[in-house]
């Protein structure tokens, strides 16, 4: 109950007579502080209660400031119509449906399961309301376990050259290329593309080095590729022709209209975007960016390199993280193709019919 003095913020009333009533609105971002480890676990729960309120309560979608603005005050009413046990469930179900992975449908579920208790906790959510809606379970992981996508090299290679053809604009084309190049080759995050800032790029004993902000504010070291360090440095160039680049300055800039490099970074989303499409113009349908470290574990697995260094650079926490992730990856079954190779079928033995 301490904390509804902070969170319980009054929504400014646009009326002039001083005495209409001013709907309760509740403060989410000064609330999760503590129930959210990490900055990237904060904003994919804003993304989530956001598409909660999108789905369930009809609301219209919102990203960016707009979306951080929407968490700063979100209407208590709205939120005690909203949020029920039946409600969740039907919302994980939809989920489903949508294609959406195991582990995005887990952390949905905790968005809306933190976001009650909290609204319990300030005692704007009745308490019984607030268990049923822990009580919910996500579902089964045959359910909701979305197929992960494993691309060969050459898949790879025709993702990187479509992520170029999709820009409208030169610097548009060369940032999609530094984006698409990094992802494919570093295995990094889409959350932690997006918060590399030119600062953390530099020489180390005459190696190009890269410092990520990880999972858990862990930092590491990735040394990068010279073909890699070559994009960079000539989107460093034309950046540097734009405008002054600052240490502190994001590496990934959104882009505008008419191929106007903007000044704001580019968001995990964003990176996205621009992964999602690529993949559609290069026909090889739905590829999320996680797909692309997946890819690069297998490739790194098949072409024999020791678990150790692809652990290194998938920065696990240990070896053994590694080892389940890579036999997740769909291992060869030639079963079948040796049996038709005995039976002496050829490709032209639908012929027949």
């Amino acid at each position: 109950m301490t904390n509804r003095r902070i969170i319980l913020t009054p929504r400014p009333s646009r009326a002039i007579a001083p005495a209409e009533a001013v709907e309760p609105t509740f403060n989410f971002t000064m609330a999760l502080p503590g129930h959210a480890s990490s900055r990237h676990t904060k904003r994919a729960y804003f993304r989530w209660i956001d598409q909660y309120l999108v789905d369930v309560a009809g609301l219209k979608p919102t990203v960016g400031a707009a979306r951080v603005h929407r968490m700063m005050a979100l209407p208590v009413r709205l939120l005690q119509q909203s949020l029920s046990a039946a409600q969740l469930r039907a919302w994980l179900g939809i989920l489903v449906r949508a294609d959406h992975g195991k582990q995005g449908i887990q952390q949905a579920r905790a968005a809306v399961v933190t976001l009650s208790s909290l609204l319990a906790e300030a005692g704007l959510l009745d308490e019984y309301a607030s268990a049923t809606i822990a009580r919910v379970r996500p579902p089964k992981a045959d359910e909701g376990q979305r197929p992960g996508r494993w691309l060969s090299p050459d898949q790879i290679r025709q993702l990187i050259a479509a992520s170029r053809e999709i820009a409208t604009s030169d610097p548009q084309r060369l940032r999609n290329h530094v984006i698409t190049g990094i992802l494919c080759t570093m295995a990094l995050r889409r959350d932690e593309l997006s918060l590399v800032r030119w600062g953390d790029l530099s020489v180390q004993n005459d190696r190009p080095v890269l410092r990520v902000r990880g999972k858990g504010r862990k930092t590491a070291i990735i040394d990068v590729p010279r073909p890699i360090l070559s994009l960079i440095d000539r989107w460093h160039d034309l950046l540097e022709r734009l405008d002054r680049v600052d240490p502190a300055s994001p590496m990934l800039r959104r882009m505008h209209k008419g191929g106007r490099v903007g000044k704001r970074g580019l968001s995990p989303d964003g990176i996205w975007l621009v992964v999602g499409d690529a993949a559609e113009y290069a026909g090889l349908g739905h590829v999320a960016p996680h797909d692309l470290r997946r890819s690069v574990a297998g490739a790194l697995h098949e072409g024999g390199v020791p678990i150790d260094k692809i652990s290194k650079l998938l920065r696990h926490s240990n070896i053994a993280v590694t080892e389940r992730y890579l036999n997740r990856l769909p291992k060869a079954n030639e079963g079948a193709l040796l049996m038709s190779d005995l039976l002496g079928l050829e490709t032209d033995w639908v012929g027949e019919w």
